[in-house]
């Protein structure tokens, strides 16, 4: 027993002596964590990580190398945190930073300003390397755009730029960066296996050459890298083009395309069309098309059983929205068949007021007063506020 005794203390001896040899990453909150970095005059190193995540876990040896431990202990303050804490969604929110893969290294100086960040390969050497890198102000992150200003074009500081673009949701110059890089590649080569990474992680506009390239040669990608993960890229960059500010500005054309180019990679055609329904309809209403834009949704409609809500939903939409009101007499009919099936008087007089705005749009007015009217006796019922409907009557009146 003594021997065993004895064998469980050198073990345990051995691993502290392991520990305090490698990086020591400290446990207090990311406040204390930069007044320590203050106080040492060091820059911070932060890993983004995860519990569930196994490349995260592949790296615990490595960040227990003495060589690692000596070179970040005595350069860094060193601190973890893990992605799915409410701290670390807050922290990556008020630094604007976006983590697109796990483990994400993060470098700040001292009072919080990140001056590099590095997606690793789990070598010693590498992890390394990085915190050099992030040491020299002339070939760290923060030093990315005046390179870029100075002509550097190269083909891995454009991806080591766009990832960092990415990383500070910088989606302008991502996608600057990102159409230089594939101007530089032929398109021969957009399918290697550089090229699909840079896909995967980096593309994020439908108008990259390289995607285009994808979606009219899809066997290329889908023989080498399966289906389902072809499938999955396809999606993430139609879907970031689509719900963005500059998707907001696409016409009914280019959305249109969109939702081909969804069904072209595998997903089902009537997700597709649900998708890129709201995107097409205001897409239709810039365009002064109302009546596109009715005929749209009413195909829509008849292909769902809609419920109350969202009635009320599509029809406050082009009350607001429409153009013009050439579109009122197929709203009015969304109006009137779902009054019906409206299980609440505030339901009712929800519906009835906007039938009645709708009536008056499109000239209504007699009908539009008796939908106010009306509208107004259901909010007594339901014991609503009716300031809006007495000012609605007043309109119509």
């Amino acid at each position: 027993m003594k021997q065993f005794s004895s064998f469980l203390i050198v073990v345990w001896l051995t691993v502290g002596v392991v520990a305090a040899q490698g990086v020591q990453f400290r446990k207090e909150a990311l406040p204390a964590v930069f007044d320590a970095a203050k106080k040492a005059k060091k820059p911070v190193f932060i890993e983004v990580f995860s519990e569930t995540c196994h490349v995260c876990q592949s790296f615990i040896p490595t960040f227990a190398e003495k060589s690692v431990g000596k070179f970040y202990n005595t350069r860094f303050i060193n601190t973890k945190i893990d992605i799915s804490a409410k701290s670390t969604i807050v922290f990556l929110d008020k630094n604007h930073l976006f983590v697109p893969s796990l483990p994400l290294f993060l470098y700040m100086d001292a009072k919080g300003n990140l001056i590099h960040m590095a997606m690793s390969n789990n070598s010693a050497e590498e992890v390394i390397r990085h915190g050099t890198t992030a040491l020299n102000p002339e070939i760290r992150s923060s030093a990315m755009e005046k390179r870029y200003e100075d002509g550097e074009r190269s083909p891995n500081f454009l991806i080591d730029y766009g990832m960092l673009a990415r990383v500070t949701r910088d989606t302008v110059t991502n996608i600057k960066v990102m159409n230089e890089y594939a101007s530089k590649q032929a398109p021969g080569t957009y399918s290697s296996p550089t090229n699909w990474l840079v896909l995967q992680k980096l593309i994020l506009d439908v108008d990259n050459p390289m995607f285009q390239y994808m979606m009219g040669h899809l066997d290329q990608f889908v023989k080498p890298n399966g289906a389902e993960m072809v499938k999955t890229v396809g999606e993430n960059i139609l879907m970031s083009s689509l719900y963005s500010s500059r998707g907001n500005q696409y016409p009914a054309a280019k959305i249109l395309t969109i939702r081909h180019q969804l069904q072209q990679v595998g997903i089902d055609p009537r997700v597709a069309s649900n998708r890129t329904l709201l995107p097409e309809v205001n897409a239709y209403f810039r365009a002064g098309q109302a009546t596109k834009a009715a005929s749209r949704m009413d195909e829509h409609i008849a292909q769902n059983q809609f419920s109350t809500p969202e009635y009320l939903y599509v029809i406050r939409l082009f009350n607001r929205k429409s153009p013009d009101a050439s579109d009122a007499p197929t709203v009015a009919r969304w109006a009137n068949k779902a009054i019906p099936q409206a299980k609440t008087p505030a339901e009712q007089a929800d519906l009835y007021f906007e039938l009645a705005e709708v009536y008056h749009r499109g000239g209504k007015n007699a009908e539009g007063l008796k939908a106010a009217q009306k509208s107004l006796e259901m909010a007594k019922t339901a014991k609503l506020d009716t300031k809006r409907n007495t000012e609605q009557l007043a309109r119509l009146k």
